[in-house]
This record gives structure tokens, C-alpha cells and sequence, in this order.
């Protein structure tokens, strides 16, 4: 069978392959992630078109980063979502973002599953970062570790190219996630950091659709703004 990883290294400079996995540093076991604070960094071994590669979220700085967990290859709901991810791709790089999955699955284990059967629903090689969370520590930093299961749970985190999380969604395994309602959540924030949070996205909102200007004047009078039969 495919060799089990030692585990992503969350905080800590990288350590053998060969040896134990890597702890998590008290002070970084103690940076949770949580939305509009600076995304916890972390290193792991991954697959990446065709190669065995190491990838480190810091790298990835002054891009838009969509972090995706999710609970093991040949699963059946993340099929449905790596593959749905794949297929809008390239809408996602005109957006300037970048995709990382990450389960506890190995790096040749994510090899195995894009050649065996996600590269036949989506007629490609997957085209993102498929990393290794081998040991949980990433996934516990994000609070998305089941310790029972000894897998990630579906996990979805919206990263801005100031490292900072934007946007987060955790769900139990049956569910899966919508590719499209990401993709407008990050039009939404990439307009709100464009105006520099002088116009807010409203609910349901498209690239178009009426903002919100905050300010005094609003409080109270959104009803006069926007109307959910309308505007929705």
C-alpha cells in the first residue's frame, strides 16, 4: 500500500520525512483560525500535477487562497466537490485565486485517486495543490480535526492576499459545498477590499447589483435601500 505522510507542520521549520510526525508549537496550537484574523501558516508534503511537491501557505501571499478540507480521498461527496472545483478552475484563476485541499490522506494516495478517478470526471489532472495533513495538525489549528474519526471535516476557508480569513464554512460529511456561492462570495469581498469597505455586498449580491453604502444615514433606512423581492 502507499506510504502513510508524517504529518503537515503547522509553525515549525520542515523536519525529516522519515521521522515523527511534527508537534504543533504550544504558542501555534494556540492560533486558532478564526475569521478576520490572520490565517495560521502551515507546511505540508502535496501532489501537484504530476509531482511530489511540499507547499507552505505562506508562499502564497498577496493572493486570494481558497483552503478546502475535507475528510478522505475516495470519499463520495468530496469526489463531487474536487471535481466541481476543477471544473471552474480557471474562473477561479481570473479571480487571482489559488486552491488547496487538504485531507490526511498521502501525497501518493492523492496520486493514486486523481489518476484512478477524478481526472475521468473532469477529463484533466486536477489542477490545485492536493496536500497531506497526515498527523491532523493542520486541521486542528482550523478546528476542523475530528479526533474520533482521525479525519478533516468538510471545511472551506477564504484567504486574502493579506493572509487575513475573509470567510469560513464548516460542514458534517453528507453535505457537500457550492463551487458557485464561493465564487460570488469572493467577487462580493474582492469589490468591499476594492472600495476599501466603502460600499458593502447585501445578500445574494452579483457583480451589478446594488451595494450598500454604510454611513449614519443608513441606520434604521436599508429598507429604502434595498428590498429582498427586488434586490435579491
Amino acid at each position: 500500500g502507499c506510504a502513510r505522510p508524517t504529518g503537515a507542520n503547522v509553525g515549525q521549520p520542515e523536519t525529516e520525512k522519515s521521522g515523527p510526525a511534527p508537534e504543533v508549537k504550544k504558542e501555534a496550537a494556540m492560533e486558532i483560525a478564526r475569521v478576520g484574523a490572520k490565517a495560521p501558516d502551515f507546511q505540508a508534503p502535496a501532489y501537484y500535477r504530476g509531482t511530489f511537491t511540499e507547499i507552505k501557505l505562506g508562499d502564497f501571499l498577496g493572493k486570494w487562497v481558497l483552503v478546502c478540507f475535507y475528510p478522505g480521498d475516495f470519499t463520495f461527496v468530496w469526489a463531487t466537490e474536487v471535481s466541481a472545483v476543477a471544473d471552474n478552475y480557471d474562473a477561479l484563476q481570473e479571480l487571482g485565486v489559488e486552491v488547496i485541499s487538504i485531507s490526511v490522506d498521502s501525497q501518493f494516495v492523492h496520486k493514486v485517486w486523481n489518476d484512478q478517478e477524478l481526472s475521468k470526471m473532469v477529463n484533466k489532472d486536477i489542477p490545485f495543490h492536493m496536500a497531506s495533513d497526515g498527523a491532523g495538525n493542520v486541521g486542528k489549528v482550523y478546528g476542523v480535526y475530528d479526533e474520533d474519526a482521525g479525519v478533516d471535516v468538510r471545511g472551506r476557508f477564504l484567504i486574502d492576499p493579506d493572509g487575513v480569513i475573509q470567510g469560513m464554512e464548516v460542514l458534517t460529511p453528507p453535505v457537500g459545498r457550492n463551487i458557485k456561492e464561493t465564487i460570488r462570495q469572493i467577487k462580493a469581498y474582492q469589490h468591499v477590499r476594492a472600495t476599501q469597505a466603502a460600499e458593502v455586498c447585501p445578500a445574494g449580491w452579483e457583480p451589478g447589483k446594488k451595494v450598500l453604502k454604510p454611513g449614519p444615514e443608513l441606520v434604521g433606512n436599508v429598507w429604502k435601500e434595498w428590498n429582498p423581492k427586488e434586490d435579491h
